[in-house]
């Protein structure tokens, strides 16, 4: 058993003598390890010396390529598509408040005027934000025209870090699988819109869409479970007035 040796202290017995040998043997194994292995180090190193420079200038191209991408070719292409989308936007807007809104529609997705519909500009522009921004535009215009296999297409492949314009994405998913009496994803595209951000706009109005799309499948606990939480969580909206009838219905079904 090793023991506590003062600085200084020598060893008088044989034993001592003993231990103090494979003390130091023992440190001597460790330090040579150490120096064996560094040495293996630096040979493998001064071995690989072209292989590693390679990989590090490989490296460094890359990055120097994508910063170069950002600014000379990212940033100039999405300063064009936003000058691009603004005819096509407009007709989106205004086929949002028309009677008579398919035509309107068509002009925002395939232009008018001389000027580059959501289509054009997602196929010309598609990495740049204002293309990402026109699959949302298009996804929504063809769900108002009951295309509803496009308006998957196109709100599928858009992504957006604002929580509205997310949510409302979402819900249109819901919307365009709900058409196409999908249910099960329907439901599921609700939820997601439902819970994306806790807000007085989106998520009582997909909660109270997810609640009754459940009571329509006979899911009585989920839909339980969405109109309760629209109810407690949002009481003076205007959906939790509709939610109170349909929660009745829920608690019958359990």
């Amino acid at each position: 058993m090793a023991t506590y040796k003062k600085r200084g202290y020598k060893p008088k017995t044989k034993v001592e003598k003993q231990e103090e040998f494979e003390d130091d043997s023992t440190t001597a194994e460790v330090f040579n390890t150490l120096d064996e292995g560094a040495n293996k180090t630096e040979a493998w190193v001064e071995k690989n010396q072209k292989v590693i420079l390679g990989i590090v200038g490989a490296i460094a191209i890359c990055v120097l390529a994508y910063l170069a991408y950002e600014q000379f070719i990212q940033k100039p292409n999405d300063v064009e598509a936003s000058n691009e989308i603004y005819q096509a936007q407009k007709y989106y807007e205004q086929a949002l408040t028309a009677d008579a809104s398919d035509s309107l529609y068509l002009r925002a997705l395939n232009g008018g005027e001389g000027k580059l519909g959501m289509l054009d500009i997602i196929s010309e522009y598609g990495g740049t934000k204002t293309g990402n921004m026109a699959k949302y535009y298009a996804g929504v215009s063809y769900l108002n025209m009951n295309d509803y296999s496009n308006a998957i297409k196109y709100l599928d492949d858009f992504k957006s870090d604002d929580v509205i314009i997310g949510a409302v994405a979402k819900g249109a998913l819901g919307d365009a699988f709900a058409q196409l009496n999908q249910k099960e994803d329907a439901l599921k595209y609700y939820e997601q819109a439902a819970t994306m951000n806790d807000n007085e706009f989106t998520a009582p109005k997909f909660l109270l869409k997810a609640g009754v799309l459940a009571l329509d499948m006979g899911n009585g606990g989920t839909a339980k479970k969405h109109l309760t939480t629209l109810t407690e969580k949002y009481p003076t909206s205007a959906e939790a007035l509709k939610a109170a009838a349909y929660l009745g219905q829920a608690e019958a079904m359990n």
